[in-house]
């Protein structure tokens, strides 16, 4: 057996999954890759060898009988806690009176997973475990091996253990219950199950994720947090992409505001931020108390997540005739905010799910969104099933299927679906009708029959004054406003549509792409599948849409009564043709300002670093996303290169 094309092949499987798991550019496709993944298990069938770094080690082995306890060669300790800004002034008044200043801090997330150690020898990955009481864990090496994201080898060759957290993504949670019979409650149930389950291949299933963010043992002489973070960057580990040194207790703040209102938009859970002491020395001055280390601190943020009992589901129709189904809750405290509604998604998670009424429900918000029950705390005696719709509520049309959701088949005669639609096209971003309101949307459709929105641009004065509530001034106000919405952009029109899927941003790149009504209509399935935002669904629904013969009579009727879509000019300049990430803190500018800049000159701006990026502009305490575009080649700006583009 030739064990160098073995170790060739490792390498490059190595390769390619490290493109496409970490770095989001994949250079061959599936079939090639599994092609030399089955060439790979052959080889090792065939001669009874493996190298500790193969793939074919993340499948997962049999299944454990049990779970042997695993002893640290240090303890892990939990953080003490702050959940509001006086108990944080009061640590920072503790650790300044310890030391006599404000000592170099470092803030990264709080992630809300599962904590692992990972211990590494001669380079090679030996055991992993999980956290435990903090002395003894529970030795799940074959679950810990099935994690992509885990190097199996390292470059460093001493003993070391690497602490961090086992995540599932949210993105990963969705798409494995949409296939799972028993779908999971949330993202920190699903990495705990996985990692807890005997059979290492159920784990192998959840494609789970490690970010690493610590060491424990280790014979390498580290002085601060920040040579640790560079160090598990440089071996090949997922590490937190918005880790930064602050200097004082306002930019500590700074940081945690910004790290929760970001939250949101995170691919997974977290509950707070971490506080360290950067200097090892100072901690070892500072020492631990029983529990935890007075060297750090773990800022909360209000829970996103509680439960309640489920009262009743109402049945909703949207603009779209889609049947939605809502929840009616006992009333719960959750961030904030008395929670008494939330979202079901559709009749085929309720049953999923298992949901029922009276029962005891977990439900989840995120700042301003409508809760979502993402499952079922524990069924009563009560408890009784939650029946489908066979007509619509709102007008007694009988209710079709369609894929997972129900629908209401006659629209065009159901006042729920008419009022909202109304709404939705005269809304602030899309025709930007000021003065308009879904109440103003219910008189027009039951004093005066209006169900077309178009026909909003024949209304007269005199119409209006037969209305509720509608005196002279109001009535000329409404009228001014709906004529001059008649001028408007490409993408506040399009979004007007109503083309389901279609919002704001999508409808901003769909303009982008073809420039004009008339070959966004003319587009094919092919042509809007390069968009990047764009999926299967979202290129299905924009060709539907505009393939109806209503809906063109529809966009028809609007043009003819003088609608104009303004061509909007074209920005050039310095970023022209370029997608630009901006990472870590500009001395300059700030962030919001920075972006302006970079779009007036004709750049667009992008959350995170991918394939599909051109440029990163990086000031001081550039985390992950600058190591990130080393990785992937892309061209890097320092602050002074930033400003000197500027002035040109």
């Amino acid at each position: 057996m030739d064990l160098a094309e073995m170790r060739k092949k490792v390498d490059l499987l190595n390769r390619y999954a490290k493109e496409y798991y970490e770095q989001d550019n994949p250079t061959v496709s599936d079939g090639e890759y599994d092609k030399l993944y089955y060439e790979l298990v052959d080889m090792e069938k065939e001669s009874g060898f493996s190298y500790p770094d193969s793939p074919t080690h993340r499948v997962g082995g049999a299944p454990q009988k049990e779970f042997l306890p695993y002893t640290h060669r240090l303890r892990l300790y939990s953080l003490d806690k702050a959940k509001d800004y006086g108990e944080l002034e009061a640590y920072f008044a503790r650790i300044e009176k310890a030391e006599g200043v404000f000592p170099v801090m470092t803030v990264e997330h709080k992630f809300d997973g599962l904590t692992l150690s990972i211990t590494y020898k001669d380079g090679v990955m030996i055991k992993g475990a999980t956290r435990g009481d903090g002395v003894t864990g529970e030795d799940v090496t074959a679950q810990v091996r099935t994690i992509k994201s885990v190097p199996l080898t390292i470059p460093y060759r001493g003993e070391i253990e690497i602490q961090g957290e086992g995540l599932m993504r949210l993105s990963s949670l969705q798409k494995y219950n949409e296939t799972a019979d028993v779908p999971l409650k949330n993202a920190r149930n699903g990495v705990a199950g996985a990692i807890r389950n005997l059979d290492p291949k159920v784990t192998a299933k959840r494609n789970l994720d490690f970010v690493a963010y610590n060491v424990g043992y280790s014979d390498y002489p580290f002085k601060t947090q920040e040579e640790v973070h560079e160090f598990l960057i440089k071996n090949g580990f997922l590490t937190d992409d918005i880790f930064c040194l602050v200097s004082d207790e306002n930019g500590v703040k700074e940081k945690l505001e910004e790290i929760e209102k970001g939250r949101d938009k995170l691919d997974f859970l977290i509950d707070g931020a971490v506080i360290k002491i950067n200097d090892f020395a100072l901690r070892e001055e500072l020492g631990h108390t029983e529990k935890f280390p007075r060297w750090a601190l773990a800022y909360k943020f209000e829970a996103q997540e509680t439960t309640t009992k489920l009262l009743d589901v109402i049945w909703q129709v949207s603009r779209t005739s889609k049947l939605n189904p809502l929840a009616v809750l006992e009333p719960v405290d959750l961030m904030g905010v008395t929670v008494q509604r939330a979202t079901l998604n559709n009749y085929s998670d309720i049953q999923k799910k298992g949901i029922m009424i009276n029962s005891r429900v977990f439900i989840r918000r995120s700042n301003d969104v409508i809760p979502e029950i993402t499952g079922v705390a524990e069924h009563t005696e009560d408890s009784i099933p939650i029946i489908k719709p066979a007509v619509c509520p709102a007008c007694g049309a009988p209710v079709k299927e369609s894929g997972a959701f129900l629908y209401c088949t006659d629209p065009s005669r159901c006042a729920p679906t008419i009022v909202s639609f109304l709404d939705h096209f005269a809304s602030k971003p899309c025709m930007n009708i000021d003065g308009f309101s879904e109440k103003t949307a219910e008189l027009l459709y039951n004093e005066l029959g209006l169900k077309d929105a178009y026909r909003l641009y024949d209304l007269t004065r005199e119409d209006l004054l037969k209305l509720d509530g509608f005196k002279d001034k109001k009535a000329d106000n409404l009228i001014d406003s709906i004529a001059k919405s008649k001028s408007t952009t490409l993408d506040r029109f399009v979004f007007a549509l109503g083309i389901p899927g279609i919002g704001k941003k999508t409808a901003k790149s769909l303009c982008d792409k073809f420039g004009s009504l008339e070959k966004i209509r003319a587009a094919t399935k092919e042509e809007l599948l390069s968009i990047d935002d764009f999926g299967q669904i979202l290129a299905d629904n924009v060709a539907a849409f505009f393939a109806d013969e209503n809906n063109n009579k529809f966009v028809d009727e609007l043009l003819s009564r003088g609608i104009e879509i303004k061509v909007e000019e074209v920005k050039t300049g310095v970023f022209s043709g370029k997608t630009v990430v901006l990472t870590g803190s500009l001395s300059s500018y700030k962030r919001g300002k920075a972006s302006e800049l970079i779009v007036e000159r004709g750049g667009k701006m992008a959350e995170s670093v991918s394939k599909n990026v051109n440029l990163v502009i990086v000031g001081e305490d550039a985390g992950s996303k600058l190591s990130k575009a080393q990785k992937l080649g892309i061209e890097i700006w320092d602050e002074k290169r930033f400003l000197e583009e500027l002035e040109k």
